[in-house]
């Protein structure tokens, strides 16, 4: 399959489930409280198949377009309503129970992110040990103290086992605005306590990323530009490239690893390189021509070889976190509350002018994530499921009109006022939804559009 149906098929997975589990918390309230659902739709649009269940025979349909979905309730403000069904009818309901139906939904994606953090942890969290590669001069890394090879134990009072982790944690402070302590543990074995105070940094959340701002970079160890295999008739096979092979040179200039051989490679499409190899006790020259590929709107060049990586030095740098089923439901229950204010700390940084509105990713930017988690193993994808569920939760709990936040930003005044809000003033409300949504819509796309073309 290619990338972008792996990345489409993935999406659509995803985006169906944290739907499903959405609108099922709406459907299950209401059922509960003896309204009567019409119908359940996963998607939008022209409904691809329907089926009948149930005394109230609800219709369970799924749509043309998987971006959403929603359940239709019996309503007597949409269409008229026969009087012995008038008391199942959503309009009729007390503000309680039509409050609980719209809060249900972002519940349930709450839930969900829940049980997805706790099957991540009971199935085992790989990352990479928060071991720092080269400090940026003059940088806020650099100020603080921090020397290469340094690994972050625990960034306030939470331990870092892992640079996900680690990055977490940092976000959280720098959304906070705070000063904070790093424990860090040297090459050596001792321990120093360094500090970042936030309330100075004023470019941490900008674009290029925290850990890029902060001067920070992953330590990667030098892999030796060593040849595991090749894709048939790609250049390097074409060229007389064999796997065991060492690449020393290309044009003259030494070669000391796999990363330096790529970069030069990448950047030279279509030019005749003229590669020393070392196969066996041999040296040998080879020409070689990368073929041009787009890659996120660059020309790139590209050969078709992939590196042999040494075990001990992948070793080295990856650990898999583990815990008990029972410990694990603390831990999901707290990181989805971390997720959920970081999300809300992130939202405000936006609109404060903090935090860069290109954090902000649309459905391409999803997509990409959504199928990278897919193949990276059943743990990356259930803590992706997690961090877009929580998202949901959220966007659906502010008070714009259109979304369940604006209905229950609706219920409330008409809590405070005694009646409900009149329908002229809903209309507006719902317009300048809208307009809010779009404009969203437009800065997500916008967004993911720069990612594509590297803009």
């Amino acid at each position: 399959m290619s990338g972008f149906g792996a990345s489409l098929l993935a999406f659509i997975v995803a985006i169906s489930v944290l739907v499903a589990v959405h609108e099922f918390g709406h459907f299950w309230v209401a059922r509960k409280l003896g309204i009567k659902v019409l119908r359940f739709s996963i998607g939008f649009g022209k409904a691809l198949w329907i089926r009948r269940f149930g005394s109230d025979r609800t219709e369970f349909a799924l749509s043309a377009l998987p971006l959403g979905g929603y359940v239709k309730m019996l309503d007597e403000r949409e269409a008229p309503v026969a009087p012995e069904e008038a008391s199942r009818s959503f309009n009729r309901q007390p503000l309680w129970a039509r409050s609980a139906v719209l809060l249900a939904g972002p519940l349930f994606n709450f839930l969900f992110a829940i049980a997805a953090y706790w099957l991540m942890f009971v199935s085992g969290v790989p990352g990479l040990r928060p071991v720092v590669g080269e400090i940026t001069p003059q940088s806020v890394a650099a100020r603080a103290g921090f020397e290469e090879r340094d690994e972050l134990l625990r960034v306030g009072d939470q331990p870092t086992p892992t640079w996900d982790a680690a990055s977490l944690e940092l976000l959280d402070a720098a959304l906070a605005g705070k000063q904070t302590e790093i424990l860090v543990r040297r090459p050596d074995d001792s321990r120093r306590t360094l500090h970042i105070d936030f309330s100075d940094v004023d470019n941490a959340l900008d674009k290029g990323g925290l850990l890029g701002n902060l001067g920070l970079s992953v330590w990667r160890p030098k892999i030796p530009a060593v040849i595991d295999r090749l894709v048939p008739e790609a250049p390097a096979q074409q060229a007389g490239m064999q796997a065991g092979d060492r690449v020393i040179s290309v044009d003259g200039r030494p070669i000391a690893s796999w990363s330096e051989w790529v970069d030069y490679v990448r950047a030279r499409p279509g030019q005749t390189l003229r590669v020393g190899i070392l196969r066996g006790a041999d040296e040998l020259q080879l020409e070689l021509v990368p073929r041009a590929v787009e890659d996120r709107g660059k020309t790139i060049g590209q050969i078709g070889a992939y590196v042999r990586k040494p075990t001990d030095v992948r070793d080295s740098i990856r650990i898999e976190v583990r815990y008990g089923p029972l410990d694990s439901i603390a831990r999901s229950v707290h990181k989805t509350w971390s997720m959920t204010t970081l999300t809300l700390r992130t939202l405000w940084g936006m609109l404060s002018g903090e935090a860069s509105v290109e954090n902000i990713s649309g459905p391409i930017s999803i997509a990409q994530y959504a199928a990278h988690s897919a193949s990276s193993g059943l743990s990356s994808f259930l803590k992706f499921l997690g961090i877009v569920s929580v998202s949901l939760g959220v966007l659906n709990l502010l008070p714009i009109p259109v979304l369940d936040g604006g209905h229950l930003l609706y219920n409330l005044i008409e809590w405070i006022q005694g009646r409900p809000l009149s329908e002229s003033a809903q209309q507006v409300g719902q317009q300048l939804g809208i307009v809010v949504l779009l404009a969203l819509m437009s800065i997500a796309f916008y967004n993911d559009l720069a990612r594509v073309f590297g803009a």
